[in-house]
């Protein structure tokens, strides 16, 4: 899409930790106001006290949110909007990241990864459009990722499956929304170093969260409809990982 607006007021969620975390700490610095969401509502007092420490003049708002408990969602998107006077941006980047391979007994594990990464999204979205419709304008991210291109093997299966929902859509709202004043923004994160992968060891070209959150604020800035973040080297591995056989593409990860 591409814009010069200034999105003053900021939701993101799955704010407490990695790169929701990142981003808010990036947008604080560009002084901006933040809506801060996530189940773990002490981590983001945390947090919350940390951005007003180092930028006074900014507002945090916080609330605790399960994006599976759907009605709740809608309650604090609305919540956040009368607080803030109105959000500019939603961010959907609440996730999950467990699994296992299908058929070896882990149908829980993928299934809370699969509600939560697309039904929450979806809940999410409604939420954000039901406050942007009206007004015509309003920027919406879905956070999907580099593995939403192909179909991912063993531990990544179910999760790479939920983020092509996701980045699915993602397409499906800007398709519908093309010709109004609301921006849909799909991002692709590589891999980012953050709590839902800390405990993977072997990770080619991994960035530390700071780097990453930095590209991804970056990349969202811009409102494009989609970004692979960082560019260098993620646009060119998804743009290959679409052409090459599964069994290269299942190197990589």
């Amino acid at each position: 899409m591409g814009t010069s607006t200034t999105r003053q007021n900021i939701l993101i969620t799955g704010a407490s930790s990695g790169l929701g975390r990142g981003m808010a700490r990036e947008f604080a610095a560009r002084g901006r106001n933040l809506a801060l969401a996530a189940r773990r509502v002490e981590r983001l007092e945390e947090l919350r006290d940390e951005l007003l420490a180092a930028h006074p003049r900014i507002t945090v708002a916080i609330r605790a949110l399960d994006v599976n408990r759907h009605d709740d969602v809608f309650t604090v998107f609305r919540a956040f909007d009368e607080e803030l006077g109105g959000l500019d941006r939603v961010i959907v980047n609440a996730g999950l990241g467990k699994g296992q391979p299908l058929g070896t007994g882990y149908f829980r594990a993928n299934s809370a990864t699969a509600t939560t990464n697309f039904l929450g999204a979806l809940a999410q979205s409604e939420a954000a459009l039901e406050l942007f419709r009206p007004r015509n304008a309003g920027h919406l991210v879905l956070v999907s990722s580099v593995s939403a291109v192909r179909g991912m093997p063993r531990n990544l299966t179910t999760y790479a499956a939920s983020k092509a929902a996701v980045a699915a859509l993602g397409e499906g709202m800007r398709a519908d929304l093309a010709k109004t004043g609301i921006g849909v923004s799909t991002v692709f994160p590589g891999f980012i170093r953050s709590e839902i992968n800390e405990n993977v060891k072997k990770v080619p070209f991994i960035v530390d969260t700071e780097t990453g959150c930095r590209a991804l604020v970056r990349a969202i800035e811009k409102e494009p409809a989609k970004a692979y973040v960082p560019a260098w080297p993620w646009l060119p591995i998804a743009t290959a990982m679409r052409v090459l056989p599964l069994s290269v593409v299942s190197r990589v990860v």
